[in-house]
């Protein structure tokens, strides 16, 4: 995977050139290292302004071919709202916006990073370089021909800075983040034809040259370890499932680590269960959480974070097969615990079942976050705008809902209790894996708590934001990298080591 666009810092005083973008607010003034590049092209501003009636609203933009006097191809002004208005999660955004208006084939791009009351701050530059890569990215490596709309935007993006070594600075930890949501990207836009559970698992050992150690649990291991709730939702799939292990020892040797869980079900047939045929081409994507734990370890190993990290995925196929399992079988945890099949369509609560145990056992960790695309139902609740939370923590769920609001990501908590539980206790073993269509993501969560101890949990139902969601400002991709942001932002914020 490579960037089509380049991002690099130079001073105010380097020579703009191919396409110029300034910011603008309300006030429509101008900068001082702003209005020293436009020159006299201010005035041809000013009038192309009130002809076209520009305020400077947030989103709305000026453009102007070949303006007068200046050496340039395009002049674009973009608006970013009241004075005073702005906050740090906005300029993300604004990134992704700016470049969104350019077109394909665009050889340089000056963007001059100031706004009428002064520069703009290291974190503020930065945090504009990472939307302009999110929102340069596109999946099209399986299209042989191109429309124009297609192209991928190649250009040598060129932020302007009062600072360039401090912008450097601050750029290079942002840079290994957007590298992670990328790979999750990648991931999750694979066809399953490529990316089937041995191809994902290799995948992932190559984050081994950033230093991760990786390791690969096939069928015969799995069994070993009494792994039946996983095993029985690939037992029908002519690729054998696996699970990958990941870790990241970044910390103390003596710090407890902090541990991801993501479900990696390649593709998802619902088995026995089958599902209709109308959009079933979209559980491709149900590995999106698999995929973010693994864009995740990518971005903590590249910063280096001082954090010591296990990451751990569940990969198999559903398949409908002659040997798949059926409503009615009961398979049997490693935690011990029997689940008797209600439907196998409810099977990414079975695989991270096993894999939650493994990690809380193995490793003991001060908390787990598993992802998951587990449930239509929280698409019902919350649409595509927020992922679903349940946690046994408050504290964690609170650290959750922080970090969302800090990356844009955002969570919202949903209830677990008694009464909710009971819902999937079965006549026939310890428990069933569905409690019925009424409060169907709430009972799924419920499910997966029965396999996590007393270690402090969230699960993350990233059914609507993981794949498929509204194009935003900075992503146009089917699949987002959704939740490699928001918990790098929960790493940091509260478990790295301050050393």
């Amino acid at each position: 995977m490579s960037d089509a666009v380049k991002v690099g810092f130079v001073p105010f005083s380097a020579a703009p050139k191919g396409v110029l973008v300034v910011f603008s607010d309300e006030t429509l003034k101008f900068g001082p290292a702003t209005r020293k590049a436009l020159g006299a092209a201010v005035e041809t501003v000013k009038r192309a302004a009130t002809a076209s009636k520009f305020k400077g609203k947030s989103g709305s933009a000026l453009d102007i071919l070949a303006p007068e006097g200046l050496k340039l191809d395009r002049l674009i002004v973009a608006g970013t709202g009241k004075k005073g208005d702005l906050k740090d999660e906005d300029y993300i955004k604004i990134g992704g916006a700016t470049i969104g208006r350019l077109k394909s084939n665009v050889e340089a791009v000056t963007i001059i990073a100031e706004l009428p009351d002064g520069p703009l701050q290291p974190g503020q530059i930065s945090s504009i370089a990472s939307g302009i890569r999110l929102r340069a990215y596109r999946f099209d490596r399986y299209k042989t021909k191109k429309k124009d709309d297609d192209k991928k935007l190649t250009a040598q993006i060129s932020l302007a800075v009062a600072d360039v070594a401090a912008a450097r600075k601050d750029f290079a930890r942002n840079d290994q983040i957007v590298d992670g949501v990328l790979v999750a990207r990648e991931l999750v836009n694979e066809p399953p034809n490529v990316l089937f559970p041995a191809e994902f698992a290799r995948r992932a050992a190559q984050l081994r040259k950033l230093g991760v150690q990786v390791d690969i649990l096939d069928v015969k291991a799995m069994t070993k370890l009494g792994m039946g709730a996983l095993l029985g939702v690939s037992q029908g799939s002519a690729q054998d499932g696996r699970m990958v292990v990941m870790r990241w020892n970044g910390g103390k040797k003596s710090d407890k680590p902090v541990a991801f869980i993501g479900k990696g079900v390649c593709f998802d047939t619902g088995g026995i269960s089958i599902k209709s045929a109308g959009g079933m081409e979209d559980m491709k994507g149900d590995m999106a959480g698999a995929a973010c734990v693994v864009g995740l370890m990518h971005a903590l190993a590249g910063r280096k974070a001082r954090v010591n990290v296990v990451g751990a995925i569940g990969l198999v196929e559903n398949m409908p097969d002659g040997n798949a399992q059926r409503p009615g079988d009961i398979v049997t945890s490693m935690s011990g615990q029997t689940i008797e099949i209600i439907n196998t369509d409810a099977e990414g609560r079975l695989v991270l079942a096993d894999v939650l145990w493994y990690v809380g056992q193995k490793f003991k960790p001060k908390f787990m976050v598993d992802l998951a695309t587990l449930t239509g139902a929280i698409m019902v609740a919350l649409g595509t705008d927020h992922a679903g939370l349940f946690s046994n923590n408050d504290e964690l769920s609170e650290r959750l809902t922080k970090a969302g609001r800090a990356t844009g990501e955002h969570v919202w908590r949903m209830p677990l209790g008694p009464e909710y539980d009971k819902q999937i206790d079965s006549k026939f073993a310890d428990m069933k894996n569905t409690g019925g269509r009424n409060g169907g993501s709430i009972t799924a969560a419920q499910f997966l708590q029965r396999f996590v101890d007393d270690i402090p949990w969230a699960h993350l139902d990233i059914a609507g934001t993981g794949m498929g969601a509204p194009s935003t400002d900075i992503n146009t991709s089917w699949g987002s990298g959704f939740g490699v942001r928001l918990l790098d932002q929960l790493v940091a914020d509260h478990y790295e080591d301050k050393r």
